[in-house]
């Protein structure tokens, strides 16, 4: 699952079956000036140089870095894998949010040095990874028994250098819908039927925005129709093929009309009050999911997870999923393998099976993580997928065809610092009495400064 700090875009193609092309994977100059902000756990787990464990039994330890909760350990993967290589043990350091972990990732990556037999790319960060430390890394494409069709082609793509070097296998996706309350809906004298609900506002964000206008207008007390302006913007631009950057590594952030209409239009919805004023995965926006204080919210499969997590026993079953205007991706993770780790033929074994569709249904099962596998979307654990939130809504079939709809977008490797500029500095401050041009300039003076850092 998902680092909840600022989970970045996917990508994908349209219709039903994923078209075979390639994202475009950006040049970047890496910031070689990033602290060691993260320790790394000893390859051995007992401080032996030789990685071998401290039962005497001389079993080879693989260490994975991994940040935020992805699942593995909670679905029994790790356990899984030992039983059926006895001479493995598998250990992992895990940094709680990526802002920590990543900078320290790029320093031994820099360095080639203190890295773990695995390591966790989150997918805002892997433009960056794939442009400046290819080398670093094994090319998982040459590795005996991983086969790239087994992945949705803009997965593949993601962590693919341009001469066709695979840093990455990819674990978990993102796909956008909307999660919504449905007792609320029916309060404000709104559909809550999925698809009817999917009907307000199908094909075009801005129906979105006058669905809220409409709750707002016999909306229970203390309620707003969306959670927050960042959950808002964030959900419109990961269903844009580009953003921040184009084709050619550009920042184009600012010149970019989807960008700023995408700003343009949250701003409006914070302006007339149908989102709330918290930023996402803070206390404050925490308290809002405990108390039912807003009826819709930009939903990746990993969001139930957190609801779920927030959420009062008595908000059981009564959320639902529908389609989301547009298709995007928000979230997602990927494995890689350094060279200079210790072990490196059992890391890539590992990793290969690790993220093979099976392994992925069950972390799905399990975790809600989603699968990258297109193949795992017709295993019972995705099809036959329910959740105490949402009840008996189909949620994996209906994540899956989101997931194998969305755009292949251009990812740029500062993506998260221009998307937190854009919610943390931006949007959010509408809501405090801002005007939309004061919160553009705000916005991006923040972010370029943040450039040139």
């Amino acid at each position: 699952m998902r680092a909840f700090t600022l989970p970045p875009s996917r990508l994908r193609s349209s219709g039903g079956t994923p078209i075979v092309r390639r994202a475009v994977v950006l040049a970047a100059v890496a910031s070689l000036g990033a602290g060691l902000l993260a320790g790394c756990a000893d390859d051995s787990g007992d401080g032996a140089s030789d990685g071998s464990s401290s039962d005497g039994k001389g079993k080879t330890t693989l260490t994975l870095g991994l940040f935020g909760t992805q699942g593995f350990k909670e679905a029994g993967l790790y356990t899984e894998y030992e039983k059926l290589h006895p001479d493995i043990k598998i250990t992992d350091n895990v940094v709680e949010r990526n802002e920590n972990y990543y900078p320290a990732l790029l320093n031994h990556l820099t360095t080639n040095s203190g890295l773990m037999d695995v390591q966790a790319v989150e997918v805002g960060n892997i433009a960056e990874i794939v442009a400046t430390q290819a080398d670093k890394l094994v090319d998982m494409s040459k590795v005996s028994g991983v086969d790239k069709s087994k992945w949705l082609d803009w997965k593949w793509a993601q962590a693919t250098t341009k001469d066709g070097r695979t840093v990455g296998l990819g674990t978990d996706v993102g796909p956008m819908a909307i999660c919504y309350r449905k007792d609320l809906f029916e309060k404000a004298g709104l559909p809550t039927d999925r698809e009817e609900v999917g009907k307000l506002w199908a094909g075009d964000w801005s129906k979105l925005v006058d669905a809220g206008e409409k709750y707002k207008a016999k909306a229970p007390k203390g309620t707003t129709f969306m959670d927050s302006p960042g959950g808002l913007i964030n959900a419109i631009l990961s269903s844009e093929k580009e953003k921040f950057y184009d084709s050619s590594g550009k920042v184009t952030y600012k010149t970019n009309p989807a960008v700023k209409s995408a700003f343009d239009l949250t701003a409006k919805a914070a302006e007339e009050g149908l989102v709330g004023a918290q930023t996402q995965f803070q206390p404050a926006w925490d308290t809002t999911i405990a108390h039912s204080k807003f009826a819709t919210v930009a939903c990746p499969p990993w969001m139930l997870g957190y609801i779920k997590g927030k959420s009062k026993p008595e908000s059981a079953g009564k959320w639902d999923v529908a389609a989301a205007p547009k298709s995007g991706n928000w979230g997602g993770t990927f494995l890689a393998v350094p060279k200079s780790g210790k072990h490196v033929k059992e890391a890539e074994a590992f990793i290969t099976w690790l993220t093979a569709p099976e392994q992925q249904a069950k972390l799905f099962k399990v975790q809600g993580s989603f699968p990258s596998a297109p193949s795992a979307y017709s295993s019972s654990a995705v099809t036959g997928a329910k959740n105490e939130m949402t009840g008996d809504s189909p949620i994996g079939t209906i994540f899956a065809k989101a997931a194998q709809s969305s755009p292949v977008q251009t990812i740029g490797p500062k993506d998260q610092i221009i998307q937190q500029g854009l919610t943390d500095n931006g949007v959010i401050l509408v809501t405090k009495g801002k005007s939309p041009e004061e919160a553009w300039n705000t916005a991006t003076k923040t972010i370029d400064n943040n450039l040139d850092k």
